[in-house]
């Protein structure tokens, strides 16, 4: 007997089968699915924390030992 993992959309908290039968899933539909990512979009969502880097603030040099430090670059690229 195989039981049928079920949630609730993130949207509009309707039960939603983790099944073939709910392509968008975790959502109910496409439009929940849309709903969602234009949410993102618009930032209107957000992860909280400190961002790992602010290119607007740093000077290239700065940037790159960042970008480095974090694992983002190769540090083939900064000997070129």
């Amino acid at each position: 007997m195989s039981s049928v993992t079920t949630l609730n959309c993130p949207t509009c908290k309707n039960t939603v089968e983790w099944s073939d039968k709910f392509p968008f899933r975790p959502f109910c539909s496409q439009r929940c699915q849309q709903i969602d990512f234009g949410g993102w979009a618009q930032e209107s969502f957000a992860i909280s924390g400190a961002a790992l880097v602010d290119p607007e603030v740093m000077d290239s040099e700065q940037l790159s030992k960042e970008l480095l430090e974090a694992g983002l670059i190769d540090p083939k690229l900064l000997d070129s």
